[in-house]
């Protein structure tokens, strides 16, 4: 059974972390991945920068820049990743967008994915159409979920066929905003999360964009499995640094 399903089968709230591959410095990828499992996250979303991110706020733009400045690229992450299994079993996720992966052409990335340990992938702008008829029967073949996100705005029609292709959790975006930190969840937000969780489908949610604290991270799992921390958790990498992981996450749970 594959990692991410494993850990979405546990009694308990889910804390998955966005962070960008190579950032702060282009060495620190391994050691985030290994401090935010020693702090007891759930689940670890590796960002693996790109040059036009659509769906990122200004906090994970600017990781993603410096990172690429860095030198990072999916040949460099695969190569930190190559020994990442003997000393971390948490589920790993690689976020991207479908560009990078063209390029590096999609069974191999998807074979690499699977030789390194990689549970699946979040690709923000494939669309689910395009990846049932293309591209699943790669992604299956190399063992990776692919992730799928709705928001507010996703018809119910939508959703459902998203839920039918799905065969891991589905990435509930909390607003039809970029990423970013906010202060909490108004009715709206709320309202939406209580649609959703009646919908009964077969894949459980994850809430993501605008969770930043401990407030934030139990109005978001209140309806559903768990959240995703990323603009807020690349900020205090950005302030921090990678030793004080432990700090942010004991912030959250």
């Amino acid at each position: 059974m594959n990692r991410i399903n494993k850990k979405l089968q546990e009694e308990k709230k889910l804390l998955s972390i966005y962070f960008t591959a190579g950032y702060p410095n282009i060495d620190d990828t391994v050691s985030t991945i290994k401090n935010l499992e020693e702090s007891g996250v759930d689940m670890i979303e590796i960002g693996l920068p790109f040059s036009d991110p659509l769906a990122d706020g200004p906090t994970i733009q600017a990781s993603s820049t410096k990172a690429l400045q860095n030198g990072m690229t999916s040949e460099l992450l695969f190569e930190q990743l190559k020994d990442i299994r003997s000393s971390v079993s948490i589920p790993l996720i690689i976020m991207g967008y479908f560009n990078p992966m063209l390029q590096f052409g999609v069974e191999a990335f998807c074979k690499k994915c699977q030789e390194v340990g990689i549970d699946g992938l979040i690709i923000p702008d494939l669309p689910v159409d395009v990846y049932n008829d293309d591209y699943r029967a790669i992604f299956e073949k190399h063992g990776l979920i692919n992730v799928f996100l709705i928001t507010p705005q996703t018809s119910d029609e939508r959703i459902n066929y998203i839920d039918s292709v799905s065969n891991g959790f589905i990435y509930m975006v909390s607003s039809a905003s970029t990423t970013g930190a906010k202060a909490g969840f108004g009715d709206a937000q709320t309202s939406y999360f209580e649609r959703i969780a009646n919908m009964k489908l077969k894949n459980p949610q994850i809430v993501g964009f605008g969770i930043s604290n401990n407030d934030t991270f139990t109005q978001a799992t209140k309806y559903a499995k768990g959240a995703i921390i990323g603009s807020a958790f690349v900020k205090h990498v950005t302030e921090h640094g990678v030793n004080s992981i432990h700090k942010f996450v004991d912030s959250i749970l």
